[in-house]
């Protein structure tokens, strides 16, 4: 599938901000399952944008400028042939051994009722890439996933709690079981272009990987109940949403932000998706 990509990030200042600077997590990667045609980044205000990477080997630019800035655009567009490989990645980049992923953080710490329903879930489960999918698969029955909004993600521990979240929780709450199980799991950020057949196909989304000895790194999208497919576009990936979120800045002045983002993910004129 080829998917046309248009991402919008937009910030209005009350008081006008003396000087900005966001590291960007916006440019995909090529591998085995997609490969990028075209990519391009344009801030609307006068900056410097440096590129480079890292230490996940995600790509990043640094973007800064100074004041007096009262609005700011990042325009992001793209656009991406993307094959379906049942989720497993290959031909990738990878800067850190997979043995750091067991480790929790702040955002996927399990608690007792995360570690008991990821033992119960996968009790049955036979090998370990059966566990992953019975797991999975209890988690998108288990859990709603509402739509981003203005919403922001609480964490794997308060999200199974409420049994809701966004992806980027509904990713955490995965991952907490995965480790748990001793399964190396990791945050990925990126796109799922619009499609009939999945639930949560709204542009910006969130899934995780985790690291099998038999295949490698194969995803898991909890939101959606399946294997990342030729709908999803990867971006970034960490241990957790910190270490893969699309943009994160520091400003001086600029009080009264308000941001606005609007994300596009389609299949590109020409070309069949597959249902």
């Amino acid at each position: 599938m080829r998917i046309r990509i248009s991402h919008s990030i937009s910030y209005a200042y009350a008081e006008p901000a003396r000087h900005i600077t966001q590291i960007l997590r916006l440019t995909p990667r090529d591998h085995d399952g997609q490969h990028v045609m075209s990519w391009r980044i344009e801030p609307t205000v006068d900056g410097r944008l440096r590129a480079g990477q890292d230490p996940h080997g995600n790509l990043i630019h640094t973007f800064s400028a100074d004041g007096p800035i009262a609005t700011l655009a990042i325009q992001v567009s793209g656009l991406i042939e993307t094959t379906d490989l049942a989720g497993v990645v290959r031909g990738g980049i990878e800067r850190v051994p997979p043995e750091v992923f067991r480790r929790d953080t702040l955002l996927s710490a399990p608690d007792e009722a995360l570690r008991s329903f990821a033992l119960e879930t996968t009790r049955e489960a036979g090998t370990p890439l059966a566990r992953m999918h019975a797991l999975m698969d209890a988690l998108h029955e288990e859990m709603t996933c509402q739509e981003p909004a203005d919403r922001t993600g609480i964490g794997a521990a308060a999200a199974f709690a409420a049994r809701e979240g966004i992806a980027q929780d509904l990713a955490h709450v995965f991952m907490a079981c995965a480790r748990h199980l001793g399964m190396p799991a990791r945050y990925v950020s990126g796109y799922v272009a619009e499609s009939q057949s999945l639930p949560h196909a709204s542009g910006a989304h969130a899934w995780a990987e985790v690291h099998l000895d038999d295949y490698g790194w194969i995803g898991f999208d909890c939101a959606n109940g399946l294997c990342p497919i030729d709908t999803h576009v990867r971006v970034a990936s960490g241990l957790d949403y910190s270490d893969a979120a699309p943009v994160r800045g520091a400003r001086k002045g600029g009080d009264g932000e308000r941001l606005s983002v609007v994300v596009s993910a389609r299949q590109a004129a020409g070309f069949q998706a597959n249902q």
